[in-house]
């Protein structure tokens, strides 16, 4: 089948690739002349585990293309997947001007029948506004002979494992009317998706509105996990109880699992912290507050400082002198995303209250030193003190204490000697829960971590 990929951003480049992968002709496209630039010199321009093999082996074999002609992108799909960016607007609200002017691009060149596939995460009423814009502009073109119908997909893929959510799905969410022209477009859907089906299948079809709203509630229920493990291992602290302890002991529970139970620094990305604020607002605009998600956002907003609470807790609000080892930038590991991660707000607090910082990440540092720049240009040039490491062992030297961020793997097991040894005094502020309290107390560690007392 021959499929177009407008946004050539995260999701639409796994989409992109992975379709790709299956035996689609897929052009990608994308208004960002440098990223397809890179994409057609074989490189990536974000990091995701086996994404890189999946584009070279899919461009090799001539089933997938990068460009930013736009009436070659809509002459070539009979699908459409409009993939761009749903940035969150000063209120907090899905910015839908991109999607939006997707679909016009679209509408402008458009000839006979399309099945228009909205995969960005868009509120309740996007598909709608999609179908409407088109319209207006073929309303302009009444000898284009052309029809068309809107269908939502929603993307349901995790960072650092997007490639085999996409090729192994726990659930494939298709919004459809049921019309003639959404069985029509249920039928290429259906086709498309026959892959990914042949073991059982996975494919719910839904009405377009309830498709769009799937999404939503699923990312803030997954936060509100988050939170809630956040305020429960808050208190843990206070009780001298260990929230390891508590978290297996309810997620044990089939009706409660243990999937996203794990306390920490908060969550970030560019999917939680947007989408519960979308939902907040969209609920408002009906007349609605939603306290429950206003208190996730609320709470996760506080645990981002957590780490930065302990560490004033144990030395003091004057950080004047402090050196202190950062381990992980990134907000989750086998990413570089940075977007809100939490260790934006752990540098800046530390820079602020007069500490200096080395840095480590294994995969983010290039995009992390962009951006952590771009927020420490309001502070004094004295005050950003702040340098990369090359390795994380490199990152300890002469360090007061260790702080850790980002759980990755190789985090997990250091050499806790030499460690020790790099350390000015053998001190570890871990914001991930990656070791155990008492073994930290028999290597002489002194271990504060979230929730572990």
């Amino acid at each position: 089948m021959n499929i177009t990929i407008i946004g050539s951003g995260y999701v639409g480049l796994v989409t992109g690739a992975c379709l790709a992968e299956l035996g689609n002709n897929v052009f990608c496209l994308d208004v960002d002349q440098r990223k397809i630039d890179i994409l057609n010199n074989g490189e990536v321009p974000i990091y995701e585990p086996g994404l890189k093999e999946i584009i070279q082996r899919n461009r090799a074999a001539g089933r997938l293309q990068f460009s930013t002609d736009v009436a070659a992108s809509v002459a070539h799909g009979d699908v459409q997947f409009i993939a761009v960016g749903t940035p969150p607007d000063e209120d907090g609200s899905a910015d839908l001007q991109y999607v939006v002017a997707a679909a016009r691009n679209i509408g402008r060149h458009m000839t006979g029948y399309k099945v228009i596939v909205d995969k960005s995460t868009v509120p309740v009423g996007t598909g709608e506004k999609v179908h409407a814009a088109i319209a207006a502009v073929l309303q302009e073109r009444p000898d284009a002979g052309a029809s068309f119908t809107v269908v939502s997909n929603p993307e349901f893929l995790k960072e650092g494992a997007a490639v085999d959510d996409f090729m192994r799905p726990d659930r494939i969410v298709i919004g459809v009317d049921d019309d003639e022209a959404g069985r029509q477009a249920k039928e290429l859907m259906r086709e498309l998706y026959a892959p990914l089906n042949r073991n059982h299948e996975r494919v719910l079809y839904m009405d377009v509105r309830s498709a769009e709203f799937t999404k939503y509630a699923a990312n803030a229920m997954l936060a509100t996990r988050i939170s809630f493990m956040n305020e429960m291992a808050n208190l843990a602290d206070r009780l001298q109880v260990d929230i390891e302890h508590v978290r297996k002991g309810i997620g044990s529970d089939p009706r409660i699992g243990f999937s996203f139970l794990y306390s920490g620094t908060g969550y970030g990305g560019s999917c939680f912290p947007k989408d519960v604020q979308a939902l907040v607002r969209t609920a408002a605009e009906y007349g609605q507050d939603l306290q429950i998600l206003g208190a996730v956002e609320a709470v996760n907003d506080r645990q981002k400082a957590i780490l930065v609470e302990k560490i004033v807790a144990r030395l003091g609000q004057d950080l004047s002198g402090r050196h202190f080892a950062l381990w992980g930038l990134a907000f989750k590991p086998n990413t570089d995303d940075m977007r809100a991660a939490p260790s934006r707000v752990i540098i800046r607090a530390l820079l602020e209250r007069g500490a200096s910082v080395t840095a480590y990440d294994p995969i983010s540092m290039e995009e992390a030193q962009r951006v952590i720049a771009l927020d420490l240009e309001d502070l004094a040039p004295a005050q950003r003190r702040i340098r990369y490491a090359e390795q994380a062992m490199d990152a300890l030297d002469g360090a007061d204490a260790l702080v850790i961020a980002t759980e990755w793997k190789q985090f997990k097991s250091p050499d806790f000697a030499a460690l020790k040894d790099a350390l000015s005094q053998p001190l570890i502020f871990d914001g991930r829960n990656l070791y155990e309290p008492a073994a930290m107390r028999k290597l002489g560690i002194e271990y504060l971590a979230v929730g572990r007392a």
